[in-house]
């Protein structure tokens, strides 16, 4: 395409790229990819135009299979990996874009992506080096190979992935409910040439919107696509310890993959903990990884760029032989320092601010500190001291599911995601808030974040959601972590219970004269399913409850939110 050389130089300077090696790149598309079970899967073949006419052994083969297709943004990746060395095979998942066989999310992924290793082995043009790049599902594929054949993979960079993909979004407790119907809902129309249009001009919105507030959930699949989606229906019924899950679930392996493995994540994505999860494993392990996280929702361009110059900075070298770049194993951007920098600062040995470099993660020097909700709406350091019959009573609020608590901002799929101003949220009835006084000097929180909160409802099966804000002197507060917990309390909703909630890690500087605000509420919809508050299948509910929910805090119930603060910064707070 002539407007291949534009796109590219405009790639390059956005991503801070490595020098071409050259910038003839030589594609060639529709190759049939022979499956074990005779499927014929379709891929596209990209090398540097400076070698031989169907590539050469020498340069190392960067593969991606995905089921999103062969076009829009891939082939920008591909040719700018070419243009510094690499072949490119990108592969498109079984069913999907012109590759044979049934499109079953991650079933087939292991073989499917064994046999295209195979495949690879008897090309004259391959020298036996491989990398996998990708982000999201495409960061799976790479977990269902790399797990199978480590020594045999150079390098990987698993990109906003899990090696998991949708179990930590099917938790007994919560159901990421906007996750579940949006992706699946993409899928169904993404080979349909107006989804794109459609998509622009929201011309589906209203119908997907209505959808997310149906009862019964099983139901949903046909109202949007006139027919049953096998997969949203597994997730509906298979909780993540479920069995079912079990073939295809890799995470058990990634603690004994010697694969080196650079990760790139983002604060506000919907892998992060999952990430965490498989980075830790690989770190327990000693194998050779490094870890980069952005100020990036799911399927940033900053963090598409982050990756794809990790693959260049970290991978190629490795497959080549080569050490990769010197750079700290922990990269992390820190938020809300006011400056200006999400792009990854690439090899820098020293990167700018708001990049920090660290040894590990999470980095030393952040302690615990206990921040405990107040009776009167506060946020403190020092313990609730009263306690017993002259304790202040707990701050109630009611939860209808009929009206479900809005999600505002957060690791959400597409334009909802990210930092939000959480002002109107925070109006409803059904949200408490707790806030520090203004801080008389930074506060910079690192690490992982979570609280434990004394609750009760007046039903036998609740959420419990609680988010951490920053809230500025104008009175804008802005999302920064959350986390939710359902609760089963069966029959006893009288009594208060300590429900402890994982919040999203963060690196996060809350500025001199801001504030620290934490949110309690009984859910965040769409992101998550509301509660119906009947303990029903969440598949097949179809009844709703108003609760009434009640947080303590007092000295037999200090609730509170913990924070991994800077050792240097502990004082202002107390």
């Amino acid at each position: 395409m002539l407007l291949d050389p534009l796109l590219d130089t405009m790639f390059d300077k956005v991503v801070h790229l490595p020098p071409t090696r050259t910038r003839k790149v030589q594609v060639d598309k529709n190759i049939g990819v022979p499956m074990d079970d005779g499927a014929v899967l379709v891929a596209d073949h990209y090398w540097p135009g400076d070698s031989r006419s169907t590539g050469s052994a020498d340069d190392p083969v960067v593969l991606m299979r995905t089921p999103y297709g062969r076009a829009s943004f891939m082939p920008l990746l591909a040719r700018a990996f070419a243009a510094r060395g690499a072949q490119v095979v990108m592969v498109s998942c079984r069913g999907t874009f012109g590759s044979a066989g049934e499109w079953m999310p991650m079933r087939d992924e292991a073989p499917d992506s064994l046999a295209t290793y195979r495949w690879l082995e008897a090309q004259p043009w391959f020298g036996g080096q491989v990398v996998l790049a990708g982000y999201s599902y495409l960061g799976y594929t790479q977990w269902a190979l790399a797990t199978q054949i480590p020594d045999r993979i150079a390098a990987m960079v698993p990109h906003v992935t899990s090696s998991r993909l949708t179990m930590p979004f099917v938790r007994e407790d919560a159901l990421d409910w906007d996750l579940l119907v949006r992706w699946h809902f993409g899928l169904e129309h993404q080979e349909d040439s107006r989804a794109a249009l459609r998509s622009a001009l929201k011309l589906d919105e209203k119908r997907v919107q209505q959808a997310l507030l149906t009862l019964p959930r099983e139901t949903v699949d046909q109202d949007l696509a006139g027919h049953r989606w096998q997969f949203f229906q597994d997730c509906l019924r298979h909780s993540t310890s479920d069995p079912h899950w079990r073939p295809v679930d890799h995470s058990g392996a990634v603690a004994t993959t010697t694969t080196p493995a650079s990760y790139v994540a983002g604060w506000y994505d919907i892998f992060l903990q999952d990430q965490l999860r498989d980075h830790a494993a690989t770190m327990a392990a000693g194998t050779p990884h490094r870890l980069t996280i952005g100020p990036w929702v799911h399927g940033s361009s900053a963090g598409l760029g982050a990756a794809a110059a990790e693959t260049l900075y970290f991978a190629l070298p490795l497959a080549k032989g080569r050490s990769p770049g010197e750079r700290a194993l922990v990269r992390l951007y820190i938020m809300g320092t006011g400056e200006k920098g999400s792009p990854a600062p690439g090899i820098a040995v020293r990167p700018p601010e708001p990049w920090r470099d660290f040894d590990r993660w999470p980095p030393g020097g952040y302690r615990p500190t206990r921040l405990h909700l107040t009776p009167t709406a506060g946020l403190t350091v020092p313990a609730p001291t009263e306690g017993g019959p002259d304790a202040p009573g707990p701050s109630h609020f009611r939860y209808d599911p009929a009206d479900p608590t809005p999600s505002c901002g957060g690791p959400f799929l597409g334009a909802a995601a990210g930092p939000k101003d959480n002002r109107p949220l925070e109006k409803r009835d059904d949200v408490l808030t707790f806030t520090t006084e203004p801080l008389t000097a930074d506060v910079e929180v690192i690490g992982e974040v979570s609280a434990e909160i004394w609750f009760a409802s007046d039903l036998g099966s609740a959420d419990v959601f609680v988010r951490l804000c920053d809230v500025e002197p104008s009175g804008r507060s802005t999302n920064i972590c959350d986390g939710i917990v359902g609760i089963a309390s069966g029959s006893d909703t009288e009594t208060a219970v300590m429900v402890p909630v994982t919040l999203w890690p963060t690196a996060y500087r809350f500025r001199r004269g801001h504030r620290i605000r934490v949110q309690v509420s009984s859910g965040s919809h769409p992101r998550y399913a509301l509660n119906p508050g009947t303990g029903e299948p969440r598949a097949s509910a179809t009844r709703m409850l108003i609760a009434d929910q009640r947080v303590w805090h007092d000295a037999d119930h200090p609730s509170a939110i913990v924070l991994p603060v800077a050792d240097a910064h502990r004082a202002t707070l107390t």
